[in-house]
């Protein structure tokens, strides 16, 4: 009981000092030490006991090893779109060719295109980033709203549909012996209601905030507004392709590797097409690390949060629990991805925590395995963005330079709700038909 008690206040203390913007080195250890104490696990290692230590530390460190590299590239290459004029120039050429009006649904189609290409979605906010600023600033929109719309092209409609090669797409493969494009017809469905959805909520947030006076605030930090020249849209086109192109081919083989080599290849494009755009090359270079430490370890605090909580009787219980929830099948698998998501800030983490309880059992009471696949690829979607994820963490904070208080509710809203109203839809499509 006493176990149940802390993770829930800790969860609950998370997320209100996230959004009350509390530095989240200091707040998601501090919970995390909650979450030990109230469960009897020892704060320092005196055997061979999981203490919180070494559970936060393995989860935090074990992040940063796997992801550093990505996150740095990432930074990179978003900054030297930016340094170069690339991005204002791809945003000038979008709002010529295709009015103000559009501004918004072109930064959501470049963060879908990216993600259904294979790039990660951590990755693609740092990419599209630079180009959403310009294109928001020449639209005169409020930019609290560019987390949102960065996040809803990456993970809501592209993240979890069928063929996506996004890990969320993935890991039910393994467990469930089906293949990315699992149940694919209604997937095409639900990604289809989820943008139409999503985008008309997006402008009608945007035209509110609008409409009561809100606008573009520019800030010291921002890049350099005045140039003598914009280099060719083209030539912030092409790095952008030669990123997906290469995680695209390259993504069976070398899996996660893959976005490391694509990357690399934009970065050195970006320095070959415009090499002579660049206005300071060293700082640009030195924002960028800077950037990626920030937002690798603000994500690696709340994953070493996820890891102690993970190691409770609490967490445990409320994994069993979930599994066994009465009713439909593929209704009780949904509760339960989403749950578990929710408490470890992860859809990647929820699945791969309740897929190996929940995959057997409901297989075994004869539930389609492309049905299960999908449910479960949509479900782990939904309630994993809510404030003390490290994605959303990341992109608001350390990538768009926002306050959670701000900029969160938006995109709750396309990111928590869309997604579920989808989530209802698809198990509607399933059990009903």
């Amino acid at each position: 009981m006493l176990s149940s008690i802390g993770l829930a206040f800790a969860l609950v203390a998370l997320i209100v000092l996230t959004l009350r913007g509390v530095n989240l080195f200091i707040s998601a250890p501090l919970c995390a030490v909650v979450v030990a104490l109230s469960s009897g696990i020892p704060l320092f290692q005196i055997s061979e006991q999981a203490s919180f230590v070494s559970g936060y530390m393995s989860g935090f460190a074990g992040f940063v090893q796997a992801w550093f590299l990505m996150f740095l590239l990432g930074s990179l290459f978003g900054k030297l779109m930016e340094d170069s004029g690339a991005a204002d120039a791809v945003a000038r050429y979008i709002v010529n060719k295709l009015g103000m009006k559009y501004a918004v649904l072109a930064v959501v189609l470049a963060c879908a295109l990216l993600t259904y290409g294979g790039v990660s979605v951590f990755i693609v906010a740092f990419s599209v980033y630079p180009m959403a600023l310009s294109l928001f600033k020449d639209a005169n929109l409020p930019r609290r709203f560019i987390p949102a719309a960065l996040a809803f092209g990456s993970v809501t409609f592209t993240m979890t549909s069928a063929g996506s090669p996004e890990i969320q797409n993935w890991i039910p493969i393994k467990y469930l012996g089906t293949s990315p494009y699992a149940a694919w017809q209604e997937s095409l469905v639900i990604a289809i209601f989820m943008a139409g959805l999503g985008y008309v909520l997006l402008q009608y947030m945007i035209k509110c905030a609008v409409a009561n006076g809100e606008q573009f605030e520019a800030r010291d930090n921002d890049p350099e507004a005045t140039r003598n020249r914009l280099p060719s849209a083209i030539t912030g086109v092409i790095p952008l392709l030669v990123v997906l192109a290469l995680s695209f081919t390259l993504h069976e083989t070398l899996q996660q590797n893959a976005l490391i080599v694509a990357l690399l290849g934009g970065v050195i494009s970006l320095f070959i097409i415009n090499f002579k755009y660049f206005i300071n090359v060293e700082a640009a270079v030195n924002q960028a690390t800077t950037g990626a430490l920030v937002a690798i370890g603000n994500t690696a605090a709340v994953v070493g949060f996820g890891a102690v909580a993970k190691l409770t009787p609490a967490f445990q219980d409320a994994v069993v629990m979930m599994t066994q929830i009465p009713g439909h099948e593929l209704i009780g698998a949904a509760i339960a991805v989403s749950v578990i998501a929710g408490l470890t800030g992860s859809a990647s983490g929820g699945q791969a925590i309740a897929l190996p309880l929940v995959a057997p059992h409901y297989m075994d009471l004869g539930v389609e395995a492309d049905e299960l696949h999908r449910v479960v690829a949509i479900s782990s979607g939904a309630i994993d963005t809510l404030p003390h994820n490290g994605y959303v963490v990341t992109t608001i904070r350390a990538i768009c330079g926002e306050k959670h208080q701000d900029a969160y509710w938006p995109l709750a809203m396309l990111t928590v709700v869309v997604p579920l109203i989808g989530l209802a839809l698809i198990l509607g499509l399933f059990i009903v038909f």
